[in-house]
């Protein structure tokens, strides 16, 4: 910390924090009787909380977010000049950063090719599923309306992205939601008991197949969209088995519908790929992504798509009804695409995407390794520096761990300095799994250190 606030400042700070936020994901009860925490300052890996405790972030930011790691005044420079040039202008004009970073976005995804500019991840996704409904009027007489989402996913917190979210408690006590989005399985291989029918072999198909069934029973001429993450993420950190994602191309191509792809958590490296779909060799109409784009340096979100989808849109010029009639207000802020701009310079050379990689791999390593000492984990899984570890009362039956218990592995790592997450208020009975997402920057001594924190709070809250 370089005492930028003094105690008497961060006294003041943290009573206004007290008196007048309203923090997102939190009961604010217990702030009645003790502090809020305020996080000072970032560098790196590490952030500094009000009282100059020092911990490691393996959340990057709490949510996914912090790619390139904290201080990185390259950034926080290229956005400081474009603000000083342009801070805004309505994207139905175009900006110097916004043309520039779309250009650079799109050599990092063939096949496709426009972008369009929204301020978060919830919204680049309303995106996506207005054009679905319009494409829909334009070119099925309005039948194909419906758009698929998968149970654990999870597409944003404004009403039409909660109708796509397939996690019960997060949707709980905020409906009736907007209609025409129709749930999907999922396939999770750690849980294939709990679902009819799952077989031994070939689960990953079988897991496709379900989708299928699911778009014969509500008519083929009926869906539009399917709408998937690439990993799940805050339902469980969930990687789709082999002979999904060949299957579910195969399923869209043969029905007719659009394949939209969420990437506001894995996009930008995070999976140690650009986008998490790179992966699987999956050829997607829509990308959506948000978080990692311009590491939380400034908001950004961006909703990408093919040119057969764009040309959509412009197939009659005379019909003034033609056109994708939608504008985002903060889509026009300059400061996003600057700061994504030189965010993606920083993850070319530093080669953050190969580290990622290897890191990632390391962490794996460690997680199997505390899965053997520890029978509490049941399963660890993952992409790149995007893992999570399943925690179980029981392997024999799987039964999950007291969500209390899981969180208190959480309070435990955070009293050691080391800040990890767990599946938050996502499925029912299944908040049980450790969430795991270090910047891109990190080394093998900040993941032996979060592994080594993580050692000690299980040793201590299971024995």
């Amino acid at each position: 910390m370089d005492g930028t606030f003094n105690e008497n400042d961060l006294s003041r700070v943290v009573e206004a924090d007290r008196a007048h936020i309203w923090h997102h994901l939190i009961q604010h009860k217990p702030f009645e009787t003790n502090d809020p925490r305020i996080i000072v300052e970032g560098k790196g890996m590490r952030v500094w909380d009000q009282k100059g405790k020092e911990h490691l972030d393996a959340v990057s930011g709490g949510v996914w977010t912090v790619n390139v790691g904290y201080g990185r005044e390259s950034i926080c420079k290229a956005v400081y000049d474009q603000l000083m040039k342009l801070c805004y202008f309505a994207n139905s004009a175009g900006s110097i950063p916004g043309a520039l970073f779309a250009e650079k976005l799109i050599e990092k995804m063939p096949g496709m090719s426009r972008v369009y500019y929204t301020n978060s991840g919830s919204e680049a996704n309303e995106k996506a599923f207005k054009m679905v409904r319009q494409i829909a009027h334009k070119k099925y007489g309005g039948k194909k309306t419906k758009i698929l989402y998968r149970d654990r996913d999870y597409h944003g917190s404004t009403l039409a992205a909660m109708s796509a979210g397939g996690q019960d408690e997060r949707n709980a006590q905020y409906g009736p939601f907007a209609p025409n989005f129709v749930r999907v399985p999922h396939c999770m291989e750690y849980r294939k008991h709990e679902l009819d029918g799952a077989p031994e072999e070939n689960f990953g198909e079988w897991a496709a197949d379900q989708i299928e069934a699911v778009i014969l029973r509500e008519g083929p001429d009926t869906v539009g969209a399917l709408c998937l993450e690439p990993v799940t993420a805050g339902g469980g950190v969930i990687e789709a088995p082999e002979g999904y994602w060949q299957r579910v191309q195969e399923i869209c191509k043969k029905y007719d519908i659009l394949l939209h792809i969420d990437e506001v958590v894995c996009g930008v490296g995070r999976t140690g790929t650009w986008f998490g779909y790179q992966q699987y060799g999956v050829k997607p109409d829509f990308v959506t992504m948000a978080k990692g784009v311009a590491s939380g340096y400034a908001a950004i979100a961006c909703m990408v798509t093919t040119e057969e989808v764009f040309d959509m849109f412009k197939d009659d010029a005379a019909d003034p009804m033609n056109y994708f009639r939608d504008i985002s207000t903060f889509g026009g802020c300059t400061a996003g695409p600057a700061a994504a701009i030189e965010n993606m310079r920083i993850i070319e050379d530093e080669n953050l995407l190969g580290n990622c990689a290897a890191m990632g791999d390391r962490m794996m390593g460690n997680l199997q390794a505390l899965m053997d000492k520890h029978k509490v984990i049941g399963d660890v899984r993952g992409k790149g520096l995007f893992l999570g570890a399943e925690l179980i009362a029981d392997r024999a039956s799987k039964e999950p761990v007291d969500e209390k218990l899981a969180q208190a592995v959480v309070a435990d790592c955070m009293a050691q300095g080391v800040i990890i997450g767990v599946t938050n208020r996502s499925v029912p009975g299944r908040n049980n799994t450790l969430c795991f997402s270090p910047a891109l920057i990190a080394t093998a001594d900040d993941i032996d250190q979060i592994t080594d924190a993580v050692d000690g709070a299980l040793g201590r809250v299971f024995g």
